[in-house]
């Protein structure tokens, strides 16, 4: 993490944990009180969203833009006890938080004593040029605690991710991961150590780098071509899944999500992801994005979203 991601920790700093989600709730159980405000991006993760409501938190969303998250645009007298946030690459929109906005967010948080939980998402892939050092690595007050996970880089099912928490909440972190079963075995652990010194996972992120990247700009060049109108791309310069997002105002993206879902494609729908008025969209999965999957869904948005012209014409059939 030093090396790769600028993070200014001791080891002694790092708790692993089952999951970035397991390492939120106990970090929201330890930092807020019920009726706590907590700021959450605008669209942003709906687990989290969840995780911090199931603490007692009352959410106050944040807008996002093509810099991230902008604590300007927070309502005033909203102040956070905890700020959720994903600058490297964010959910869903794909924006890479700007370095005037990084150090914004934590003057915010340094004034009115906030943690704020950095999920450093698909960091690794990271597409265009070096990406900007972690949020909690201009943190010089421990305001922050920096998430990452194992599961997205190699497997799903491999279950194991780490938090890199402030010095104070280093033996509350550990005790509550005791108290709630959520450990990680100790083989599957040193398996994961072994794999690291072995320099396996760099090699493993240096070659799906440059796959991912290739399905990631072959999918939003595909989608452009076909857009006529109906949708927008996002940004493409890292992370594992693209945004769409639909031009038409009556768009029911939840309706085609569950569509496309049931047509085996693995998409959701944007609008949910929001907490306030929302824009309909779909988040799209890159991993396995080879042409003929992408192409399946081009033709599948076709036939529920037909090209018009004039007063109601259609002026393309699906294929």
């Amino acid at each position: 993490m030093r090396r790769t991601r600028a993070v200014v920790a001791d080891p002694a700093q790092v708790v692993i944990v089952p999951s970035t989600a397991a390492a939120l709730a106990l970090l929201a159980q330890l930092v807020l009180r019920p009726g706590d405000t907590a700021w959450v991006e605008e669209p942003g993760y709906a687990t989290a969203q969840a995780l911090l409501r199931a603490a007692g938190a009352r959410l106050v969303p944040v807008p996002v833009d093509g810099e991230g998250i902008d604590p300007a645009r927070a309502p005033r007298g909203a102040v956070p006890r905890l700020i959720h946030a994903t600058p490297s690459h964010q959910y869903p929109t794909g924006a890479a938080m700007s370095l005037a906005r990084r150090l914004a967010l934590l003057d915010r948080a340094t004034r009115g004593g906030a943690l704020v939980v950095e999920d450093d998402y698909d960091s690794e892939f990271h597409y265009a040029g070096r990406p900007l050092a972690s949020l909690q690595g201009l943190d010089e007050q421990g305001c922050v605690a920096y998430l990452g996970t194992f599961s997205k880089v190699l497997a799903p099912g491999l279950r194991v991710a780490y938090a890199v928490v402030p010095p104070r909440l280093v033996a509350p972190m550990q005790a509550a991961v005791r108290l709630s079963g959520g450990t990680v075995p100790i083989h599957t652990q040193a398996a994961m150590a072994d794999f690291l010194r072995e320099g396996h996972l760099n090699a493993h992120i240096r070659r799906m780098r440059k796959v991912y990247h290739e399905r990631m700009v072959d999918a939003a060049a595909c989608l452009s071509r076909s857009a006529a109108g109906r949708w927008r791309v996002g940004p493409v310069a890292g992370g594992l899944q693209l945004a769409l997002w639909f031009t038409q105002p009556n768009a029911d993206d939840q309706a085609i999500a569950r569509q496309l879902q049931a047509d085996g494609l693995g998409i959701i729908a944007l609008s949910p992801l929001f907490l306030g008025p929302a824009w309909a969209g779909l988040l799209i999965g890159v991993a396995t994005a080879l042409p003929d999957v992408v192409q399946h869904l081009v033709d599948a948005l076709d036939a529920m979203m037909p090209v018009r012209r004039g007063r109601g014409v259609q002026a393309r059939q699906s294929r």
